[in-house]
C-alpha cells in the first residue's frame, strides 16, 4: 500500500493531536517535515514522537524543501487562506485543516473554490463524528431504528464558530448529506465577538432540509446545560427524533435512546468522552478515511471542504435571516449582502453574557472519563 508523505504545519495542542492520528496511521503516511514559529514547541513534538525530519519556522520553505503530498496546518481561521494559497504554490495534492474553514463566508467560498479548481483533496477537521457514541448514533439512523426521521436537534454551550460549525456538520452528516433549502434564525450578544474564533453570543436556527427533515441548532450559552457540572465545550448534544423514537450523544460520551429497538424502554448510557480519547479514538480513524480517499477517488472524506463549507453557508444564513428578519433560503450564491461579523459587531446590544469555563488542560478532568 501506497504511503502518502506528509508536513505539518503548527505544534501546538491540536497539532500534536493531528500529528499523533497521523503516526497512528503509519503504514498509510510518511511523516517528511514539521514547522512552527516556535522552535522549543517544534523540537519538543519532535521528541516525544521520535522523529528525525527536517525541521521549519517557515511554511513556505518547508513545503518547497520537503515537497509532501500532503499539508496539514494547524493554525487560526485568518490564516487558512493564506496556507491553501501556498499550497497551491507547492503543487500540493491535500490538505488538512482545522474548523471553523474561515472569518467570514466570502473567504470560506475563495477557499473551497481554489481546493475545487486545482483538484486538492481538503478537510476540515469536524473529528468527533468519529466518537463511538456519535458512530452508533448514526447506524441507529441507518438502520432504521428510529423510523423515518423528521428532526434533528444540535445543542452547544459553546458559540458557533468553536463548536456550532461542529454540530452543523453533524446534523448534516446524519441526515445523510442532504442540502439545506431555506432557514430562519435568531442571534444575539457581541462579547464573542472579540474572540479569536468570533461569533454572537448565542445563535438559534431552524433548517429545512431537501428531504424534509427538519433541523435545530443551538449554539452558545443560553444553550440547554445537560450536564451543569462539566465545562462548556463538551456539554454538547446532537438528538435524532423519528417516527419510532429518539436518540441522542454528547461530545462528554452520553447517550440515550427511546426507540422501537428499546422496545419503548429509555435506555442510557457513557461511552469514551472528547478529551481523554481526541487523538487515538478520533483523530486516528480521520486521516484513515483520509487515506482511502486519497487511495480512491470514489471514497469521499466525510469531512470534506464542501461539505464543511455547505455548514458554513447554513449558519451565515441564519445569522443573516436573524439580522434581516427574514426566512433565507439557499445557496447564498443568490444574495449580495454585508459580511455578517461586520453587522453583528455594529448592531448587537450588550446583553450581560455569563460564560461558563473552557476546559485549558490545566484543571483535573471528570474521573469518569
Amino acid at each position: 500500500m501506497k504511503k502518502h508523505t506528509i508536513a505539518i504545519m503548527g505544534l501546538g495542542v491540536r497539532g500534536k493531536t493531528h500529528l499523533k492520528g497521523i503516526l497512528e496511521n503509519s503504514d498509510r503516511y510518511e511523516v517528511v517535515g514539521l514547522c512552527d514559529i516556535r522552535e522549543d514547541v517544534m523540537k519538543a513534538a519532535s521528541e516525544k514522537f521520535h522523529l528525525n525530519v527536517p525541521l521549519f519556522t517557515d511554511a513556505d520553505q518547508m513545503l518547497a524543501e520537503t515537497k509532501p503530498e500532503v499539508f496539514v496546518f494547524v493554525t487560526y481561521p485568518n490564516l487558512r487562506l493564506s496556507m491553501i494559497e501556498l499550497a497551491i504554490k507547492h503543487g500540493i495534492k491535500a490538505i488538512s485543516f482545522e474548523k471553523p474553514m474561515a472569518e467570514d463566508m466570502s473567504e470560506a467560498k475563495i477557499m473551497t473554490d481554489l481546493c475545487v479548481q486545482h483538484g486538492i483533496k481538503a478537510v476540515v477537521c469536524h473529528q468527533q463524528k468519529y466518537l463511538s457514541q456519535m458512530q452508533e448514533l448514526k447506524k441507529k439512523v441507518e438502520r432504521g431504528d428510529l423510523g423515518h426521521i423528521k428532526k434533528i436537534f444540535a445543542e452547544t454551550q459553546c458559540w458557533l464558530a468553536q463548536l456550532g460549525t461542529h454540530y452543523m456538520d453533524y446534523m448534516i452528516w446524519v441526515n445523510g448529506g442532504y442540502r439545506a433549502k431555506s432557514v430562519v434564525g435568531h442571534v444575539h450578544g457581541p462579547a464573542t465577538l472579540k474572540d479569536n474564533h468570533p461569533s454572537p453570543d448565542f445563535l438559534l436556527g431552524e433548517i429545512l432540509f431537501e428531504n424534509g427533515t427538519r433541523g435545530y441548532i443551538e449554539c452558545g450559552y443560553f444553550s440547554e446545560q445537560h450536564n451543569p457540572e462539566l465545562y462548556m465545550d463538551t456539554d454538547n448534544r446532537l438528538t435524532v427524533w423519528g417516527t419510532s423514537g429518539y436518540a441522542y450523544a454528547e461530545t462528554d460520551g452520553f447517550w440515550g435512546e427511546c426507540s422501537k429497538a428499546t422496545k419503548g424502554e429509555f435506555i442510557s448510557g457513557k461511552d469514551p468522552g472528547w478529551y481523554n480519547h481526541q487523538e487515538k479514538v478520533i483523530q486516528t480513524p480521520y486521516y484513515t478515511e483520509y487515506a482511502d480517499w486519497l487511495d480512491d477517488d470514489s471514497r469521499l472524506h466525510s469531512c470534506n471542504i464542501e461539505t464543511a463549507f455547505h455548514g458554513y453557508e447554513i449558519l451565515e444564513a441564519i445569522c443573516i435571516s436573524a439580522l434581516d428578519k427574514k426566512r433565507v433560503d439557499l445557496p447564498l450564491s443568490d444574495y449580495t449582502y454585508e459580511p455578517v461579523l461586520e453587522r453583528m459587531t455594529r448592531e448587537l446590544p450588550e446583553c450581560g453574557t455569563t460564560l461558563r469555563p473552557v476546559y485549558t488542560g490545566e484543571e483535573p478532568r471528570d474521573e469518569r472519563d
